[in-house]
């Protein structure tokens, strides 16, 4: 028994030890000032635009450093897989195509509209075998049509139906991700795509694609977000997000041939493929009329076919108080 005391004593007093010696080491990092640069989680959505330049470039890096942030990356192929790691608070800071950002404010996701990435007129379109016998939208009718749920494109697909005399209904619609619908597309499985750039712009490129002409023109505009919680918290952070964005994008539109060759190698496409795409439409963090009256009308578009539970007013969700204060003259 007093050989276990004593033992159990040593084991105490070595315990005891440990506890001080760990304390005196955080006490001496408090004292230093020293702390852990706060995590930034920033979420690609796709392999192109002004945010992989910025990563490229490392244009975070001086902005985040004078505000002891450190950026943790993720990258996801569309927007609704992106929108569940938002939620779960494994994301910060973003972009989402239009059908992500409706979708997700109609459920109450914890993120704010904070800028738009631009208007989106040559982001989308619908696909059809080159040598198939689809020729137009009303072709489609009971046509097996490939779309990743929720994305831009899903949102593309269903305003072109509409505008057509059509709905989801009159087709065969399977719920793909992009580069899975892509091997599917190109084994001729799928009749049609709904898909953004570069992947339509490519396969039309390949000759495996022809682009359905649609009624009027559709805007596929884009949004700038942050998490709700993390704004609230580090709203300077959002504006230094905000500022590195713009940076981005005007680098882009004033060296084309060089963020060409960037999205060239991250994409594997041709840079003379991506070259045409990024010169089609200029990116823009500041809202448009046309592209707020786009997203209205697909948050009603949305609301009366059912896909979200009700309309709501767009313009009431974007928090302009960040662009402004990172831009105020």
């Amino acid at each position: 028994m007093k050989g276990y005391r004593k033992h159990l004593t040593a084991v105490l007093l070595a315990i005891i030890s440990i506890s001080v010696l760990a304390g005196c080491n955080s006490d001496d990092g408090k004292a230093s000032g020293k702390s852990d640069p706060l995590k930034v989680h920033i979420a690609l959505n796709g392999k192109m635009g002004p945010l992989v330049i910025a990563k490229e470039k490392g244009l975070f890096n001086e902005e985040f450093s004078k505000l002891d942030a450190q950026i943790e990356w993720s990258e996801f192929q569309s927007g609704p897989p992106l929108l569940e790691s938002l939620a779960s608070n494994r994301v910060d800071l973003s972009f989402l195509g239009d059908g992500a950002l409706i979708a997700g404010i109609d459920k109450n996701l914890p993120f704010e509209v904070i800028a738009q990435t631009g208007r989106g007129e040559s982001s989308v379109r619908i696909l059809a075998q080159a040598e198939g016998n689809i020729k137009q939208i009303e072709d489609l009718k009971g046509k097996t049509v490939g779309v990743a749920s929720g994305t831009t494109g899903h949102v593309y697909l269903i305003k072109a139906l509409k505008a057509h005399g059509l709905t989801t209904d009159d087709i065969k619609l399977i719920n793909l991700q992009p580069d899975d619908a892509q091997a599917a597309f190109e084994t001729k499985q799928l009749d049609a795509w709904a898909i953004w750039n570069p992947y339509y712009l490519n396969n039309i490129e390949k000759g495996n694609a022809v682009a359905l002409k649609v009624k009027g023109k559709i805007l596929a505009p884009g949004a700038i977000i942050a998490r709700n919680g993390f704004a609230k918290a580090h709203p300077e952070i959002v504006e230094a997000y905000l500022k590195v964005y713009k940076e981005a994008a005007d680098w882009q539109i004033e060296n084309p041939d060089e963020a060409s060759e960037i999205y060239s190698k991250e994409t594997k496409l041709p840079v003379n493929t991506v070259k045409t795409i990024i010169t089609a439409e200029e990116p823009n963090i500041f809202f448009t009329k046309d592209a707020i009256k786009a997203q209205q009308e697909s948050i009603d578009t949305l609301a009366g076919v059912g896909y979200i539970k009700k309309s709501f007013n767009f313009k009431n969700q974007i928090k302009n108080e960040y662009i402004d204060e990172a831009f105020k003259k």
